[in-house]
């Protein structure tokens, strides 16, 4: 099997995970690469992601790894197997990386929780909203660059899964486009949250002792607790974060921030004042 010029963020993912299995078995990469019968170097590229690994040879490692979770090692050879080209194929080499990995995780989700501070997130956006949080980018994008990113957001509009958004009040004031633009942002925010498997909750500005809106989050769950993923902004795209802890720590905090936020009763009637503040 040849090498992958640039691999997606789920081919580094299932590289990741066969590494900490390695680790966890107190396996070096040459004992690794001896049970395959292969070198080294195809063991790092494996678990660098730069090169794919058959469900035989995966499952040879897990056996050797000690690892006895089949659904994790079922989700692995998933992960392993899986050919899917999906839409998103067609923006590559035409946008950034990240945003197919993003819309490559978004295929594969099986929940998402999220918590907004500044923007209504991307699932629930309206066309002309989009194009108002990309117009603003410095440096500026040109015309044919800004249309392909609005187009790719509307594309990536998929909700068929349990989708839990808990946004601040900040998201809903801040006019990121003009009237017209946050009064039909905010009707589209209020029909989604209708929805049977969409749930929002608001952050008003008055919750007393609310230090925990000092960033986004974006959990997003996988075929199994232990290949959940977090992405969080960063400075040139986004940043996964899939560390076993890590993913605990975040789990934690959007519960907190869940419980302290208003029910979703209460938040659809917020959100409609705001509209006919509009």
């Amino acid at each position: 099997m040849g090498t992958r010029r640039e691999p997606t963020a789920r081919q580094r993912r299932l590289g990741a995970e066969l590494r900490r299995l390695r680790e966890a078995a107190g396996f070096s990469a040459r004992e690794a690469a001896a049970l395959l019968s292969v070198n080294s170097v195809q063991i790092s590229q494996i678990e660098s992601g730069i090169a794919g690994v058959s469900e035989e040879r995966l499952r040879r490692l897990a056996s050797h790894y000690a690892c006895t979770d089949r659904e994790f090692i079922d989700a692995l050879v998933a992960m392993a197997t899986d050919r899917t080209r999906g839409w998103w194929e067609e923006y590559r080499w035409r946008l950034p990386t990240s945003f197919l990995d993003l819309a490559e995780l978004d295929h594969h989700a099986t929940f998402r929780h999220e918590v907004a501070i500044l923007y209504v997130p991307g699932p629930l956006q309206t066309e002309d909203y989009a194009r108002a949080v990309f117009s603003a980018r410095v440096p500026e994008l040109t015309a044919d660059e800004l249309e392909m990113r609005v187009r790719h957001r509307m594309a990536r509009k998929r909700t068929d899964f349990p989708y839990k958004l808990v946004i601040h009040e900040a998201a809903l004031r801040i006019r990121v486009g003009n009237r017209a633009t946050s009064r039909a942002q905010l009707t589209t925010l209020l029909n989604s949250s209708e929805a049977d498997d969409i749930t929002v909750r608001i952050i008003p500005f008055d919750l007393d002792d609310f230090g925990l809106a000092a960033g986004t989050m974006t959990y997003v769950g996988g075929p199994v607790a232990r290949l959940d993923t977090v992405v969080r902004d960063a400075p040139h795209g986004s940043a996964f974060v899939d560390a076993e802890a890590q993913l605990g720590a975040y789990r934690m905090r959007f519960r907190k921030i869940e419980a302290a936020s208003l029910e979703p009763e209460r938040s659809r009637d917020f959100i409609n004042r705001l509209i006919k503040e509009l």
